[in-house]
């Protein structure tokens, strides 16, 4: 199974590491696309005045970021792991992993990323910020980009197993899956489910919607489950006592699975 997770816009400092080398990252066919959007994002935070405050969607008190970035080929480097820590992250929990779980994690989960297209856990990059949104001199908006480039390299990590697709929709907007390989993914929505007046109400969530997959991601892994198939992979939630339904969907496209939570 594989699993692509979305990156989080928090960052972890890193004061001690080895230089980033871009041979030493997963999807090395990735690596062109990487010097290009590397070499146009250090030079948008080296260019005088505020073009890489606007470009990035920064507040003047946010300059550091820039300054961050202009360092980026010298910067000390952490496994990706270590460097993300927002919401799904922290409730993902890597460092507390059984051994075999983490192990798991480490060949199964692909990060989404604006800077890098994915990277797996174990790659060590220094934090950045570069949201996929932004759009780059020479590269232009990375969306778009990326969508050009990410494909071959996807699908053949995607192998022959599922694939269950937790980016949120900017990233998702990147790559997806056609034909064969979308009736392997599945792509995942929070509902929260309660009484109103009497009635029950399922809405959509945000911020918790971040927090429900990266428990659903732990327990998965931390369960050992291998699913070679989607209806497997539904089984295994549902064993693991998530309350899940499935939208129906076009031909030809991801599948579809709510997940219902009753508390946030």
């Amino acid at each position: 199974m594989l699993i692509l997770l979305p990156p989080s816009e928090r960052k972890a400092d890193v004061r001690a590491g080895r230089r980033l080398d871009l041979t030493r990252l997963s999807l090395p066919e990735l690596n062109p696309a990487r010097e290009e959007v590397l070499d146009a994002l250090v030079a948008l935070a080296t260019a005088p005045g505020d073009a890489g405050l606007h470009a990035l969607d920064l507040s003047a008190g946010q300059r550091g970021e820039l300054t961050r970035n202009a360092r980026l080929r010298s910067a000390a480097t952490a496994p990706a792991a270590a460097v993300y820590t927002g919401v799904l992250y922290e409730a993902l929990d890597l460092a507390t992993l059984p051994p075999a779980a983490l192990r798991a994690a480490r060949r199964q989960v692909l990060v989404a990323s604006g800077l890098w297209g994915a990277v797996r856990l174990t790659d060590r990059i220094p934090p950045y910020r570069c949201p996929i949104g932004v759009s780059l001199p020479g590269p232009g908006t990375l969306s778009a980009y990326w969508k050009r480039v990410l494909a071959p390299a996807l699908e053949s990590a995607a192998a022959g197993g599922p694939v269950l697709d937790l980016r949120s929709a900017a990233y998702a907007a990147t790559w997806t899956p056609r034909g064969e390989l979308a009736a392997r993914t599945v792509t995942v929505r929070v509902l929260h489910e309660r009484e109103v007046d009497g009635v029950v109400t399922r809405s959509v969530v945000s911020h918790f919607n971040k927090a429900t997959k990266g428990r659903l991601v732990r327990d998965l892994l931390t369960a050992g489950a291998r699913p070679r198939r989607v209806d497997e992979l539904v089984t295994a939630l549902r064993d693991l006592k998530y309350t899940v339904s499935e939208e129906p969907v076009a031909a030809g496209r991801p599948r579809r699975l709510d997940v219902v939570v009753t508390a946030l």
